[in-house]
Parts: structure tokens; C-alpha cells; sequence
């Protein structure tokens, strides 16, 4: 996935917080998620949910870098 700058500024924004190495979505989240993974799978999709799913596809790329980022910063907390 392609980042612009604003992403990479959120990014690096997310990766300065201390919690952000312990951060995990709810159970709610995941769960939602998963639904919509299987939606998609069995064609199911509205086009809400389509823009749903992609924004959860979006959220976890922001926040895997900026773990990425937080590790890198902060070897001892990792």
C-alpha cells in the first residue's frame, strides 16, 4: 500500500505514543472485521461494507507501520 506524506505523518505520529506497542482492536473490532472478510468472500459485500472493510485494511497498514516505527525508536520496549 502506497503512503502519501500526511500518512507518513500520522504514522509517525502513532508510533511516538507508549501504548502504541500494546495496542490491540477489540473483540468488537476484530470480530466485525472477520465478517466482512467472509462477506467478501461469499460476494456478499454492499458497497458500505466494501468502504468498510477498506478502511479497516487502511487502519491496520497505519497501525503495523507504526509499530514498525515505535520498534525501531524504542528497541528496549519492544
Amino acid at each position: 500500500m502506497t503512503t502519501t506524506r500526511a500518512d507518513d505523518e500520522i504514522i509517525d505520529l502513532l508510533a511516538t505514543a507508549p501504548q502504541m506497542l500494546n495496542y490491540r482492536p477489540s473483540d468488537e473490532a476484530k470480530e466485525r472485521f472477520w465478517e466482512l472478510v467472509q462477506r467478501k468472500k461469499d460476494a456478499t459485500l454492499t458497497i458500505a461494507e466494501q468502504i468498510e472493510l477498506e478502511h479497516y485494511n487502511r487502519l491496520e497498514h497505519f497501525v503495523r507501520m507504526a509499530k514498525a516505527q515505535a520498534r525501531q525508536k524504542h528497541p528496549k520496549a519492544a
